[in-house]
């Protein structure tokens, strides 16, 4: 039961650093997206709208060149390098709050299986007898 507290505990503490962490940075969806368009980037949903958003603006920008197929002299190597961190670290924070979700929600699961666990256990045929003898005991 201690271990799925502390597992619970660690996962909503850590899903509300990483949000803190992401709001503080003050991004905003873009407008042309196809999801919460100028919603503040605060969670996973809004942290991968804006990274397949600017993947949209990066392809565009590029004639829908990705970094590795741009030339390496290309001016625009730059621009498809500079959207694939962002991208990269938007959806780095969308895999950051699917582990702290995971982690609560094993947190609650492990919880409720030892408090099981320990029920059970006390409805235990007491010590020193057989489970049988228990059962013709209660018959």
């Amino acid at each position: 039961m201690v271990v799925g507290v502390i597992f619970a505990v660690a996962g909503v503490v850590t899903y509300f650093i990483v949000s803190n962490e992401l709001a503080s940075e003050n991004i905003t969806v873009s407008k042309d997206a196809s999801y919460f368009a100028g919603k503040d980037v605060k969670g996973p949903f809004t942290a991968y709208s804006e990274a397949e958003t600017i993947s949209k603006h990066a392809l565009e920008a590029t004639g829908g060149k990705t970094y590795a197929q741009l030339a390496k002299d290309d001016p625009l190597r730059t621009t498809a390098m500079q959207a694939s961190f962002l991208r990269a670290s938007l959806f780095t924070s969308v895999v950051a709050f699917g582990v702290a979700a995971l982690a609560a929600v094993l947190g609650v699961m492990l919880f409720l299986i030892g408090w099981s666990l320990r029920s059970l256990a006390r409805t235990a045929a007491p010590p020193g007898t057989t489970s049988e003898s228990a059962v013709s005991a209660t018959a």
